[in-house]
């Protein structure tokens, strides 16, 4: 089943947190920088700012929050059944390049962006981010046809 794709709705807000605090729970290197509560208030600032699309299945089962070509926050409850893919494609068909950040640690999460056609641009030792930890910036371009 191809999941529904939409924009959030700030009643969306408790399953778009739901999803983000969940990975973070579940996710050991990750230290719990942020309650249940600032996830929920993160959500709803990011759905305010009119920068999240939805993956529906019966319910909320995944996000992606993009302000013009920066890719905020991707997240999935599901993982492996294409909905991360398929919300990254309808981010790509918006716009011509796109970039975002993500952990070193978080290896699947770099495998998946390079076999959707994004670079390896920057690395740093995380001083600059919220959670100080070793990160990556990935870039994506669309391919002009010659």
């Amino acid at each position: 089943m191809t999941p529904e794709l939409r924009q959030a709705r700030p009643s969306d807000a408790p399953e778009v947190a739901a999803i983000m605090f969940g990975w973070m729970r579940e996710t050991p290197w990750l230290h719990q920088r942020y309650s249940r509560n600032e996830m929920l208030h993160f959500a709803r600032l990011m759905i305010d700012r009119n920068w999240v699309t939805l993956a529906l299945t019966d319910h909320v089962a995944g996000m992606l929050a993009r302000d013009c070509d920066v890719v905020h926050a991707l997240y999935v409850s599901e993982p492996g059944r294409g909905l991360g893919k398929r919300l990254l494609d309808h981010a790509k068909g918006c716009r011509p390049t796109l970039t975002l950040w993500t952990h070193q640690a978080n290896t699947p999460a770099r495998r998946f962006y390079l076999r959707e056609g994004f670079a390896e641009v920057e690395r740093t030792d995380g001083t600059g981010n919220d959670d100080h930890l070793p990160d990556i910036r990935f870039a994506w371009e669309q391919k002009v046809a010659a």
